[in-house]
């Protein structure tokens, strides 16, 4: 089994696995007559495939409890997916990079403080979605379109937080 501390989550250290979505430390300027600040371009969103098309769902995650038990990582082959919490939900981030297996040395856990999202690029392999505390809504960016758009892969994992 593998076991895993999840470390607080920087652009840095998510940056082989996707994009890491919080208006904090983006780039910004203003629209609408100066009312609203605009944090542009945040990610990019792979929509890979015959007719692919980008979909905006909201998800509604029960919350886990600690230590987290994951049985296995899926993937995206054929388009990133988003996740920004609508409530500054703290989560658990479970991520692997992209290839055909997983090499668990390469298997990193985080946890957001809240405000951050992330933009898992296509292929990256990654937990399901583990909030912690309270029930947690997200506003989700994927693909939508034709063909397997998800594969899982078996695997045992111990998710801690780091103190």
């Amino acid at each position: 089994m593998l076991e895993l501390t999840a470390k607080p989550l920087t652009a840095e250290a998510f940056a082989p696995f996707g994009d890491v979505l919080d208006a904090r430390t983006s780039a910004s300027f203003p629209i609408n007559a100066g009312r609203t600040q605009r944090h542009h371009d945040l990610a990019k969103v792979e929509t890979l495939g015959e007719n692919a098309h980008t979909l905006i769902n909201i998800f509604v995650s029960q919350p886990v409890t600690l230590p987290l038990t994951l049985t296995f990582l899926e993937r995206h082959p054929q388009g990133s997916q988003a996740f920004m919490p609508l409530h500054q939900e703290r989560f658990i981030i479970v991520v692997a990079p992209p290839g055909d297996s997983i090499v668990l040395d390469e298997v990193q856990a985080f946890v957001t403080d809240g405000r951050q999202g992330v933009n898992y690029r296509a292929g990256t392999w990654h937990a399901i979605q583990s909030v912690l505390e309270r029930e947690g809504e997200f506003l989700v960016v994927d693909r939508g379109g034709e063909g397997n758009n998800c594969d899982e892969y078996p695997l045992d994992v111990t998710v801690t937080l780091a103190q």
